[in-house]
């Protein structure tokens, strides 16, 4: 037994407070008393114990990428992120060839079945794309864009293991209505992104199970008063979760505020979307087989796309209080327990409770990352 002695502490339902805390790999017990038996684990002044965050859509880290479809590099990935305190997230892929999804996807059930527990758990996987709309693609490459095709969707899933927790979907495309009720009887979240879907598409997909919007703004149709599109629905539907890169560069900060004060607090979601760049100097990179360009935070291809981000997910949080202005909780349930409850873990992580994970992120006054804790084990200190 271990234990965070007089900690400031976040706990659920009860804000930050100071208490002991006391875990093995599991939560054990929240009291004002001490447990003379369990080793402690000294924390500085002002430190602030969070839960550990959850990055429901992240396709890299440390040079590595979840597409290069290697046990090795997802390992990088989840050692990675686990010094800005992620302690669970979803590999994403992204629209490439069947092979290479495959490979990546496969790779990922191996991981999380020889996982050693030295980094961020893997949940499981982000399918974002190919099922896409081309004229909204991004920077995903256009040759492999593909109409929703249950059968090919069911391959994947069963090449992963049966772990694909969000597909990322063009709720506008040929055969959409169908794949989106797939999903959701499946327990799989229905993410609408890359998307030129107007309202009656979203209304529509949101009836057959779509709960989730894939980073709100980007790559989708805007807001119109003749039109709202996926941006206005996405504010409009209660119902749906909507991700948010809070990086100031892919959503600049009023725009981030007109989505915060629209939707309900439990339906925002902080993402990082980060490729591989993240955690390595500036210079040239890749993503999905594209020269990326990454400087002053700004990851893009040649032509200006805006190419995922190198945000840090403590980062994303400072932002959202520092410059959003959303309670300093408010901020942590973005990258906590919203993207906890919407993967449907919630039971098990996502907030400080008797009986959850031992999943923890300590951050100071400056969210620098001191400590993260994984099920009880330190696997990042500063």
């Amino acid at each position: 037994m271990k234990t965070f002695k007089n900690a400031n502490v976040y706990v659920a339902g009860e804000g930050v407070k100071k208490c002991n805390l006391s875990f093995g790999e599991k939560i054990e017990k929240i009291s004002r008393c001490a447990d003379k038996t369990a080793e402690v684990i000294e924390l500085p002044e002002g430190a602030i114990v969070l839960p550990g965050f959850v990055d429901q859509h992240i396709h890299g880290a440390g040079g590595s990428d979840g597409m290069d479809g290697t046990v090795e590099d997802i390992a990088i990935i989840a050692k990675t992120i686990a010094a800005e305190g992620t302690t669970s997230f979803l590999v994403t892929t992204m629209t490439q060839s069947p092979e290479n999804i495959t490979k990546a996807l496969s790779a990922v059930k191996t991981y999380r079945e020889t996982d050693k527990g030295d980094g961020a758990r893997v949940v499981g996987v982000h399918l974002e794309g190919p099922f896409i709309a081309a004229a909204h693609k991004g920077a995903q490459p256009l040759e492999y864009v593909k109409a929703p095709d249950i059968e090919t969707f069911d391959k994947y899933n069963a090449a992963s293991g049966n772990s694909i927790r969000i597909v990322t979907l063009a709720p506008e495309v040929d055969g959409a209505a169908e794949f989106i009720s797939h999903l959701t009887a499946q327990g799989i979240v229905a993410s609408i992104g890359h998307t030129g879907a107007k309202y009656p598409d979203i209304e529509k997909a949101v009836s057959l199970g779509a709960s989730n919007v894939t980073h709100t703004y980007n790559a989708q149709t805007a807001l119109h008063h003749r039109e709202i599109g996926t941006v206005g629905s996405a504010m409009l539907i209660d119902e749906l979760n909507c991700e948010m890169i809070c990086d100031t560069i892919h959503v600049s900060v009023p725009a981030m505020r007109l989505l915060v004060k629209n939707k309900p607090a439990d339906k925002l979601t902080l993402i990082t979307d980060a490729m591989r760049a993240k955690g390595i100097p500036d210079g040239v990179s890749e993503l999905g087989g594209q020269t990326v360009y990454v400087k002053n935070g700004e990851a893009r291809l040649a032509d200006g796309t805006l190419a995922g981000s190198v945000l840090r997910m403590n980062r994303a949080v400072q932002n959202m209080v520092e410059k959003v202005g959303v309670p300093f909780t408010q901020a942590v349930d973005c990258a906590t327990i919203n993207p906890a409850k919407n993967l449907g873990i919630d039971n098990e992580v996502g907030s400080i409770a008797v009986g959850k994970r031992a999943d923890f992120t300590v951050i100071n006054a400056n969210y620098d990352v001191l400590m993260t804790v994984r099920g009880g084990e330190v696997i990042y200190k500063a």
